[in-house]
């Protein structure tokens, strides 16, 4: 542990770190008051042995978590209306940041709630468990369970911190390890495990800081307008009604948890933090669960889920398999030590991120395009976390975020999905699949016009918005498509012979400054309408996104495009604006560039390339799947020699062999219409395909922090209780001032200053 820096507050020494702006929320707060709430809390989880929750940050902050040791020792609590809490038993369900009262037949344990995870009975056999589990409800016994009823019990474990309120609570090693070892108060591991007990099925769902909330409206309210605290919710809310109180506990709480996550200094798994630095020590660790171990494990979900052995031309059949990562961690030699008390919530959230690292920096929005094996967070609060592994992954590229709890386990208890018998096109309806006699390298997209339309409309009084991704035939033809909302305006407002003009904005990109504004021709003819003679930036490139306004009745078009947060890198281009992948895809092929369309040139191997990215069965994330056997004449447009057939063979081996390529299997029916995945009793066709493999590329930026505030500059102060050095009396003012302050947060009992503090009033100072 550490203690606090010199410029990290002094709970009862300094003003407050919770001021009335935070309850509005992040964006209510000054920057230096988030800056000054940041540097406590950034002291706070150096100093805790455990992770640190967004409830438990808040507790730190509002009852006086002093670093250094003392902990919550100094502050202003009641230790018997804490929460009753005994191994084994059903209880009223608590919140990570409850405090708690552990019975154990004498003298009670109390402690603070810090971590909690679901454990259900039917996921205790190992790593691998079943997949109905995985997002299962409350109260869920079998897959599929329709009958959860009202008042649904959960199977939970506790992770208890024992040495919250400072030595004077605090259990010596040997009681501890006493109660452990007889399992009657705490388990082997130092751990509560209850049966928890909710009102309903919704009040359960895992995740967020709800439940805490009412918790403290519920169970704890007195402490919202105790007038002991450093500074009590109902005076920063400015009264102690229901609805202020709890206003102002969910802007306190989305305050605390913006600062912990916008720290440098820390790392968040979820609504835990810890330092960066204790994580990188654990990967530095060569003992169990160090960087060796966590290695390992990211592997194991892939090699899980992939199959047993390669074919030459496909991929083995599908397999799911679902991984909790606290069996998982359970399961490693020599690791009991850092499974025991909060050493066990800092283990799981360490590899938990470990996996987050592996997902976003060696696969491609969860997809590992080598094994075909996609690895996805599917629940984040069962069994330290389940992550699911899926082979084909390439057919669930649905373009949701890997690392969202998905819960698929078990929704598809209750909804199977139907086979799916086509990768699709990015409006769902399955691609047609070229034939072999009608697949020249330069012969028409089959899906020309579904590609890349025009979304995200936006139409009122004032504008019409849209977003298009650049074709290459914009770029060739100097023109650009417009919405037929925005034709339909135009022709009501007589502008059809108006000169127009066009601005473009390209943040963080090339472009002259003759192309950012530009005179163009306004073309009313067709369904939509189009701007002609328009000088496309050189930058610009086929998927480029453009952002497009059209103010009503006017003659100016506004087109911008927007940065990535990280540019990437596809086949060697480089990437920094957001893009369409499935027309660059079709349309940024071997052969395609503003200067000209054709397969005339190439070599074998990009002749394939060219195939297969401009044919193949086309999903949303710019995926292609091509039937193997389409490709000789499909290139050549007749029956090619027997040297171009073996030519194209090794060509199609090698960008296989270098991975530019990747194999599956697919099936041919009856009336001779391919399908993938493979339909049972169908005769079985290889498949070849592309996949992108976006490499994020960082941007280097100067430092985000805030500006210092202007010296001089006058800060309010609110009241609070400071701390008085021994010997030391508050005066008769002080002790008016303060019944004043309690009347003022609706306290009716109690107005006397406890022993030892005195009342700062409310004031305003320079920095």
């Amino acid at each position: 542990m550490t203690t606090a820096g010199a410029d990290a507050w002094l709970p009862y020494d300094e003003e407050p770190v919770l001021t009335p702006a935070m309850t509005g929320g992040h964006e209510a707060a000054p920057p230096e008051e988030m800056d000054r709430l940041r540097r406590y809390l950034e002291a706070v989880v150096a100093d805790r042995r455990c992770p640190v929750h967004t409830a438990v940050a808040f507790n730190a902050a509002y009852f006086g978590y002093e670093t250094g040791g003392e902990g919550y020792g100094n502050g202003p609590f009641d230790l018997d209306s804490f929460p009753s809490l005994t191994l084994g038993d059903e209880i009223p369900a608590l919140p990570v940041g409850a405090l708690v009262r552990i019975e154990t037949g004498s003298d009670p344990l109390y402690a603070e709630i810090v971590y909690k995870e679901g454990r259900h009975p039917r996921a205790e056999a190992g790593a691998d468990v079943p997949g109905w589990i995985s997002g299962a409800p409350a109260g869920a016994r079998e897959p599929g369970d329709h009958r959860i009823p009202d008042g649904p019990v959960r199977r939970e474990l506790l992770v208890p911190d024992l040495t919250a309120f400072g030595p004077a609570l605090e259990l010596s090693e040997a009681k501890l390890k006493r109660f452990r070892t007889r399992r009657k108060w705490l388990n082997q591991d130092g751990h509560v495990i209850v049966d928890a007990r909710y009102a309903s099925v919704q009040d359960a769902e895992p995740g967020g800081t709800t439940a805490f909330v009412q918790h403290l409206l519920t169970r704890r309210r007195a402490s919202l307008v105790s007038p002991l605290v450093p500074v009590s919710v109902a005076h920063l809310a400015g009264g102690s009604e229901e609805d202020r109180l709890r206003g102002a506990l969910l802007g306190l709480l989305d305050t605390v948890a913006h600062a912990l996550r916008t720290s440098e200094k820390l790392r968040s798994w979820g609504h835990y933090a810890l330092t960066r630095g204790r994580i990188g020590a654990g990967l530095c660790d060569d003992g169990p669960l160090g960087g060796s171990d966590l290695h390992t494990l990211a592997g194991s979900l892939e090699r899980g889920a992939a199959p047993a052995a390669r074919r030459r031309h496909g991929l083995g059949g599908s397999r799911t398999v679902y991984t909790a990562i606290g069996a998982w961690l359970r399961g490693v030699d020599g690791a009991e030590p850092l499974l025991t008390g909060v050493e066990y919530a800092v283990s799981v959230c360490r590899a938990n991120l470990a996996v987050t690292d592996f997902v976003r920096g060696d696969t491609d929005d969860g997809l590992r395009t080598a094994s075909d094996v996609r690895i996805t967070l599917d629940d984040d609060f069962e069994s330290g976390g389940i992550w699911r592994s899926h082979h084909p992954g390439s057919e669930e590229a649905d373009g949701s975020d890997p690392l969202h709890p998905a819960g698929r386990g078990w929704r598809e208890t209750l909804d199977p999905p139907a086979p799916r018998e086509a990768v699709f096109s990015p409006q769902g309806v399955p691609a047609e699949e070229p034939q072999a006699d009608a697949l020249p390298a330069d012969s028409p997209l089959v899906d020309d016009r579904e590609l890349g339309p025009s979304n995200y409309l936006r139409i009122n009084d004032s504008e019409v918005c849209w977003q298009v991704p650049v074709r290459l035939a914009h770029i060739m033809e100097g023109r650009l498509p417009l919405s037929r909302r925005a034709r339909e305006g135009l022709v009501s407002a007589g502008l059809e012979a108006a000169p127009v003009r066009m601005e473009i904005s390209h943040p963080g990109g090339e472009i002259e400054a003759s192309e950012e504004v530009q005179r163009v021709v306004l073309d009313l003819t067709g369904e939509t309408g189009m701007l002609r003679e328009v000088q496309w930036p050189i930058d610009f490139f086929p998927g480029l996104r453009l952002h497009v306004q059209w103010p009503r009745g006017g003659t100016v078009f506004r087109l911008h495009t927007v940065e990535l947060e990280d540019p990437v890198e596809v086949d060697g281009q480089l990437i920094a604006h957001c893009y369409d992948p499935t027309v660059l895809t079709r349309e940024g092929a071997p052969g395609s560039s503003r200067d000209g369309d054709s397969a005339a040139g190439l070599d074998t191997r990009q002749l394939v390339m060219r195939a297969v990215r401009r044919f193949g069965r086309l999903t949303p994330d710019g995926h292609a799947l091509l039937d193997r056997s389409a490709l000789p004449r499909g290139i050549y447009d007749t029956t090619p020699a027997t040297h171009q057939v073996t030519a194209l063979e090794q060509a199609v081996d090698e960008l296989l062999a270098a991975q530019q390529l990747y194999a599956a299997t697919g099936s041919r029916g009856g009336d001779g219409e391919p399908h993938y995945p493979a339909r049972q009793g169908e005769r079985a066709i290889a498949l070849i395909g592309y996949a992108p493999d976006p490499v994020v590329v960082s941007r280097p930026g100067p430092g985000t922090g805030a500006p210092p505030p202007e010296a001089g500059a006058e800060h309010f102060v609110h009241g609070f209780l400071r701390r008085l050095p021994a010997g030391w009396e508050p005066t008769d003012a002080q002790r008016a001032a303060y019944r004043e302050h309690c009347r003022h947060v609706g306290k009716a009992d109690g107005w006397e200053l406890p022993h030892g503090y005195t009342f700062v009033t409310a004031h305003s100072r320079r920095r």
